[in-house]
């Protein structure tokens, strides 16, 4: 076909550089990296005696029980009642050592939600750290309050804010007008006991859902002693899991802007993609729509978010094999926002600088840049 008048010209062919296959060779050892992680730190063999130790049958069956057992439906239309309410509070605050020029101070308040499933109070009571909610609050010394604030949220296995700060390009964000807060996830970092794997996500979806429940509950509660104290916008950023956490917060509480990045969006498509479900093909289709079901009541795709179209933003990276591209594709589709892509994994972020700076112009744009 001939091509109309108005056509751009062909982009001209040109050779490959040694700073792109630099490049390319670092994306593919970034994948490998992810995929090593994945075998031998995500891929553990499920406990006896939880859901996904059992048999297909009994596996369905348990499954069909606890959607049964959980109103779904109630709680995905009232996130307000389903979440616990958020009170004010005074956190206890301990200054800290901070980089020069900044000033560091960890704030720790009570974090005790009532349980939606009781059968596991027990083993909740077995983690007294995780009843004190945490997270480390940075900003530049001298300069006056009532600066705009953006909760940075890590990982799994991650929460140590020292190492965060080191993660997230946080220089970059206090030089640009903002406060800075890295919490800690429920069971994470000052939270965690003994060095052990976090409990939280469990095989147990009764676990797992009341561990978002407390992350939801200790998130929206910082989110307004942040503005109680003055600042003008708070917004959130998290990675993987993190991510997952920051769009959830989304659709329960009014953000001035929220970035997920490499998130997890789906723990029905997490367990697929490692094969945790078993026995047929129709079974496992089955397992998967259960998972689906059972987890929309903290999924951050079953409700609409609470914050401007113009200040969403996903982040996705193609060689990611922690929480694969279509994670992101799938976040940026559900909250209708723009969807940038780097060309490194999960662990080995490689070329991620070109998606801060996406993130650098939305925030521009929102008027939220020094």
């Amino acid at each position: 076909m001939a091509g109309r008048a108005d056509d751009p010209a062909p982009a001209p062919r040109r050779l490959i550089g040694v700073p792109e296959l630099l490049s390319s060779a670092m994306s593919g050892l970034a994948s490998t990296v992810d995929l090593a992680f994945h075998r031998t730190v995500l891929s553990r063999p499920p406990p006896r005696g939880t859901v996904d130790g059992l048999g297909p049958r009994d596996r369905i069956a348990a499954m069909r029980k606890l959607e049964r057992e959980l109103a779904i439906d109630e709680h995905v239309a009232d996130p307000d009642g389903f979440f616990p309410e958020v009170s004010s509070f005074s956190p206890e605050i301990t200054s800290v050592r901070a980089p020069r020029g900044t000033v560091g101070e960890d704030w720790r308040w009570p974090s005790n939600i009532p349980l939606h499933f009781e059968a596991h109070a027990d083993r909740w009571a077995r983690h007294p750290r995780n009843h004190t909610a945490f997270a480390r609050f940075v900003s530049v010394a001298g300069k006056p309050s009532g600066r705009p604030a953006v909760l940075l949220l890590h990982g799994y296995l991650a929460g140590n804010p020292s190492f965060e700060a080191r993660v997230w390009p946080t220089r970059w964000l206090l030089d640009r007008g903002f406060d800075v807060v890295f919490p800690s996830l429920p069971f994470h970092g000052p939270r965690r006991r003994d060095g052990k794997p976090p409990p939280f996500p469990a095989s147990d979806p009764r676990f797992t859902i009341d561990g978002f429940r407390q992350s939801m509950t200790d998130l929206r509660g910082l989110v307004r002693h942040l503005r109680e104290r003055g600042a003008p916008a708070v917004g959130a950023m998290g990675m993987s899991l993190g991510g997952y956490n920051t769009a959830l917060l989304a659709t329960v509480e009014p953000l001035d802007f929220v970035v997920p990045f490499i998130p997890l969006a789906s723990i029905a498509d997490f367990a697929r993609e490692g094969g945790r479900f078993n026995g047929t093909y129709s079974q496992r289709q089955s397992q998967y729509r259960l998972f689906e079901r059972i987890y929309s009541v903290v999924s951050p795709l079953s409700r609409q978010p609470k914050v401007a179209p113009s200040a969403r933003l996903v982040v996705g990276a193609r060689r990611d094999r922690i929480t694969p591209l279509s994670h992101a594709e799938r976040l940026a589709a559900h909250f209708d926002a723009p969807l940038s892509v780097f060309e490194g994994a999960h662990l080995l972020q490689v070329g991620r600088e070109s998606s801060f700076r996406e993130v650098a112009r939305m925030l521009g744009r929102l008027n939220l840049l020094a």
